[in-house]
């Protein structure tokens, strides 16, 4: 058995990451994230890492780089504006192919908008954000818990296949309490790095550390290996939950903080004589796809439920094809969907569909 701990879950990031081997750190202080930098500047010192205060986004993601490079494990985080900045530096660092986590605790926008908490940089974080044809993996932690898992597993998956992983979160998750179990031995994979800028000695070529290729035909070729990386991601990352689908008349979609809301409306609708399900996706890319082809032929339709405008909606809709209507409610702007509103399109999708 592990330790059980009462925390906030921006602090649980940064633990997870310490006990993941993380030993460089670099950020930018906004809200609703800046605990988990609070958490690594008192923590890092002593245990022989490295703790920097950027002087702008820009500056620490570009510290990420650097530190990616020579194979160490690195983690920046921010919320929404401050992964805006971010963007190029992200691009960059897929461009060369370096392992490296970022945490997004997203809030609302656009622009500066506002410090509550938000799902509205989801085609941001799934569709790149960045310049050029790259992805990042993304997962999406529903609970205080799962931020120390998957943020473990954050860096086990970066080093796998060379690429970022991001945690995006929202202002519930990153700054609500929860009892956390960490483990006594956490699961480090380790791999070689045998591309890594970290000294030679003279005993092997120099390893260069870049993302520019003049040559086209270079380009075409290093971003066709990126593609196949990404479809075998596709194929070996997909993470999802299935919550009461078997039976269910229309299946619910969601993920962090609004999946358990959801959660809660479908316990709420099954006292009433309503059978709901839900599709929680853990992995945002990969897409879980697999999920929706377990459960297709069970609902009368699909309901996306968001706090943005139905941007996943997008994803949901190229998997089903078609082949069962989809419907969506949300709110934004920082604006949480409640029970009722949920319970509303659920009434007005079963007249529908009776």
């Amino acid at each position: 058995m592990g330790q059980k701990l009462l925390m906030k879950g921006n602090e649980v990031i940064a633990e997870a990451a310490i006990r993941a081997g993380c030993r460089h750190y670099f950020g930018y202080p906004i809200t609703p994230q800046t605990e988990l930098m609070h958490y690594m500047a008192k923590k890092m010192p002593t245990i022989g890492g490295v703790f920097m205060q950027a002087e702008s986004e820009v500056a620490a993601i570009n510290m990420v780089y650097g530190a990616a490079s020579t194979g160490k494990r690195v983690m920046t985080s921010s919320s929404s504006p401050g992964i805006s900045l971010k963007q190029e530096g992200i691009s960059y660092i897929a461009g060369a192919q370096l392992p490296a986590v970022i945490v997004n605790i997203m809030r609302g926008g656009p622009g500066l908008g506002g410090i509550q908490p938000s799902q509205s940089d989801y085609f941001q974080a799934t569709k790149g954000g960045g310049h050029g044809d790259y992805h990042m993996v993304v997962l999406a932690p529903a609970s205080v818990q799962e931020l120390y898992d998957l943020t473990v597993e954050a860096f086990n998956i970066s080093d796998r296949y060379r690429i970022m992983t991001m945690i995006l979160g929202d202002g519930v998750l990153g700054q609500m309490m929860e009892v956390v179990e960490f483990r006594d031995d956490e699961n480090i994979e380790s791999f070689d790095k045998p591309w890594a800028a970290n000294g030679h000695d003279n005993k092997r070529e120099h390893n260069m550390i870049t993302s520019i290729h003049l040559d086209p035909a270079v380009l075409e070729q290093w971003n066709i290996g990126f593609q196949e990386k990404y479809n075998l991601i596709r194929q070996k990352e997909q993470r999802y939950e299935l919550y009461n689908c078997e039976d269910a008349e229309i299946i619910l979609v969601a993920y962090g903080s609004v999946a358990r809301i959801c959660k809660g409306v479908i316990n709420q609708a099954a006292e009433k004589g309503i059978k709901l399900g839900l599709i929680r996706p853990i992995t945002l890319f990969p897409f879980p796809t697999n999920a929706f082809e377990e459960v297709l032929d069970i609902p009368k339709a699909f309901l996306t439920v968001e706090m943005s405008s139905g941007q996943m909606l997008e994803d949901v809709k190229l998997t089903i094809e078609g082949r069962k209507p989809v419907y969506f409610t949300g709110r934004m702007g920082g604006m949480i969907p409640t029970v009722n509103d949920i319970m509303t399109k659920v009434n007005e999708i079963r007249e529908k569909h009776s």
